[in-house]
């Protein structure tokens, strides 16, 4: 047993020496990175040659490679002794001060995750393969450095079959065909961490623009969406323009590129130059006003300077990232929608963050371990108090010189602070106290910020206010903010919380404003539609707007039995948000309505069934399951898409389907049914459901 224990003691102590000799002695630069994928073996080969400069004198050097096979490890052309532990691969030399060295690894790799690879039988129009690198470690593909702060130039180039298009980050500089297959050759200029590396494969054409500045950007799209090109990338020039103005740093990068992806882990991800997206924000000129890209367009692409132009040291420093995505892109937002619209975003978000501060949740956003919402709202908010407090050009000022200092580099939230103090010639030490340390939100402080910058917002909690403590007539109150509230987003707001104190007559004409945010509102605001509002309600379902038309739609034909045919056949033609929520919707309601195209019932009842097929977007099964698992029992087919939806990559899917898959193994008839569906099962999907079963 000691023995063991000095084994695994010595184990670890080498594993932090050779860390820690990595990062002090050894600096890699430069890597020529040649790859081929083949999406049959799911598997990636090739070689990468890395230089390094040794700062200190050291006897071996390592990469991060998890589970990989090398076929060929040299030095300088030269082999040379290493060891492949299965998560590092370690090089042995006597590295001289001073030298350049050029390390070429010949490898393949099955990556398990951080490559995925999506089969064109679930695809509707062609295979995919993308990577996702941040919290996944692309050393998963490329032997290379789970570490953030380690930079290195990355020229890739990679071959696949010639009839896909293939996008990385940097230049592509030129592209070779032989045989059927084509190489992609892909050049950048400056170093960046290793989790910023990224590829994306598929079928897609490109839009092209150019950014008052001169930078080139392709917004990528498949081809059969061509006509949803302009609402998906609405406002990217505009977005790139004044982010470039708004930081005051030049765009870092050679060139700009963005695309969509199915079933992608999150809704986007900023790899250098290459920003991949979610698909389930391509959408047509209706879907715009309900889901659209702009923030994400603008959150991806400001991370383009901060965390990839200057990246945090470690996790405790993410607020350097998150916290200036969220706030420029807020200000982004605040350019092309105006000033009600951004205070109203903070509004919310601070909502949010006294929620969890009651709850005792709060997190400081020096917390590695924080939550999202710590990090992108809490963060967001802190920038906004830090612009308020110094001023707009102390900020500026400050940011620009944090960007200079520290370009191509790693940096601490001590050093951004540091530099806007000096810009400010302020002392900070309250703000970090109170804005970054502490795990309360100072919500009166933000509520102060709001009032004095937002009538309508300060017109919404004085009502809210009133309210609570006065002894007037709570209906009275209601109808007097009403009546000066111009402010549509005001309005909408009155609607959804206080609709029940608003008198039929101020009702009726908010049914005649044109605001979709109003009209929304109204949708949401009844379960049941009043018979004095049915008319003005019917109206809803010529609206601009499918979360409108969904919620209509179905209220209606809830509160009006009689009418649920004409109300079917108005909407029948539409499909909705990408995540078909209109047509879902429609179909279930078609077959539950008595005498609506009999003749029909089976196809709908087929059609709503078909739509957990791994074919369609995660968002799309996971709506089809809810619905039909509320009214039918699942199919055998529905099942087995079930037991592949609790394998799926993205986690929130996989335990979505793993939670209704619990649900459904208490059932002893349901039960039943999965075991004798197993035999079909793959070996993941079988040893899980195994699993399941022998544990309930």
């Amino acid at each position: 047993m000691l023995q063991r224990y000095l084994i695994l003691l010595f184990l670890v102590v080498s594993s932090a020496r050779l860390f820690s000799q990595h990062q002090n002695k050894v600096d890699f630069t430069h890597a020529d990175i040649d790859i081929q994928i083949d999406p049959n073996l799911k598997a990636v080969e090739g070689e990468v040659t890395y230089k390094l400069k040794i700062l200190n004198r050291v006897d071996s050097v390592f990469l991060d490679a998890r589970n990989m096979d090398f076929t060929a490890v040299r030095l300088n052309n030269r082999r040379v002794n290493y060891n492949n532990n299965g998560q590092t691969l370690s090089i042995y030399k006597k590295f001289k001060k001073g030298k350049i060295y050029a390390i070429t690894l010949d490898y393949k790799a099955r990556p398990k995750q951080t490559v995925y690879f999506i089969d064109g039988e679930s695809l509707a129009h062609s295979r995919q393969i993308w990577t996702q690198g941040q919290g996944k470690y692309t050393s998963h593909w490329l032997p290379s450095f789970d570490d953030m702060t380690e930079k290195v130039e990355f020229d890739m180039n990679i071959t696949f079959d010639a009839t896909y298009e293939v996008v990385a980050n940097g230049k592509l500089q030129k592209t070779k065909e032989v045989d059927g297959l084509k190489t992609w050759s892909f050049n950048m200029n400056n170093p960046m961490s290793s989790y910023l590396l990224a590829f994306a494969i598929g079928d897609y054409d490109k839009q092209e623009l150019t950014s008052s500045s001169g930078i080139p950007i392709a917004n990528f799209y498949y081809p059969q969406d061509s006509t949803k090109i302009e609402p998906t990338f609405r406002y990217t020039k505009e977005i790139f323009d004044f982010l470039e103005t708004e930081i005051g740093y030049p765009y870092p990068w050679q060139n700009y590129k963005q695309l969509p992806v199915k079933d992608f882990l999150y809704a986007g991800m900023e790899n250098t130059s290459t920003t991949i997206f979610s698909d389930a924000f391509v959408i047509d000129s209706i879907a715009f006003v309900d889901k659209n890209y702009v923030n994400v367009n603008a959150h991806e692409l400001t991370h383009q300077w901060f965390g990839n132009l200057v990246t945090e040291k470690d996790g405790n420093h993410h607020w350097l990232h998150e916290g200036f995505a969220t706030f420029y892109a807020y200000l982004a937002e605040k350019e092309i929608f105006g000033d009600d619209h951004f205070y109203w975003k903070l509004y919310d978000s601070a909502k949010q963050l006294q929620e969890l501060s009651k709850k005792g949740k709060g997190e400081a956003l020096t917390n590695p371990k924080a939550s999202s919402l710590t990090f992108y709202e809490k963060g967001a908010w802190a920038l906004v108090i830090l612009k308020n407090q110094i001023g707009d050009v102390a900020f500026k000022k400050g940011i620009r010189n944090y960007l200079d200092k520290y370009q191509f580099k790693n940096a601490s939230i001590d050093e951004l602070l540091a530099e806007m103090s000096t810009a400010s010639n302020e002392d900070l030490i309250d703000f970090r106290s109170q804005w970054l340390v502490s795990p309360d939100f100072p919500f009166e402080k933000a509520k102060e910020h709001l009032m004095a910058n937002s009538p309508a917002i300060a017109a919404f909690l004085n009502l809210k206010w009133e309210l609570t403590t006065s002894l007037d007539d709570k209906i009275n109150s209601v109808q007097k903010y009403w009546g000066f509230a111009e402010n549509e987003e005001l309005k909408a707001r009155m609607i959804a919380k206080y609709h029940k104190l608003v008198s039929p007559e101020y009702i009726k004409e908010a049914f005649n404003s044109e605001s979709i945010k109003i009209r929304q509102a109204l949708a949401l605001a009844y379960d049941k539609v009043p018979m004095q509002l049915k008319k003005e309600y019917e109206s809803l379902l010529d609206d601009q707007s499918y979360v409108t038309l969904e919620n209509a739609l179905y209220r209606l034909w809830i509160s009006f039995p009689k009418d649920r045919a004409h109300y079917l056949d108005d909407t029948q033609d539409i499909i909705g948000l990408p995540n078909k929520n209109v047509r879902l919707l429609w179909l279930l309601l078609a077959v539950l309505t008595k005498d609506y195209h009999n003749d029909l019932k089976e196809d709908y009842l087929s059609e709503l069934f078909w739509y957990t097929s791994p074919q369609y977007s995660m968002e799309t099964r996971q709506a089809a399951f809810g619905l039909i698992g509320e009214v039918f029992k699942f199919s055998d087919q529905n099942l087995l898409d079930l037991i592949k939806a609790s394998e799926h990559h993205s986690w929130q899917f996989r335990k979505y389907a793993r939670d209704v898959l619990d649900d459904l193994l208490n059932d002893v008839e349901q039960r039943q049914r999965i075991i004798e569906l197993m035999e079909g099962l793959n070996v993941d999907e079988f040893r899980y459901i195994n699993t399941k079963l022998n544990t309930k």
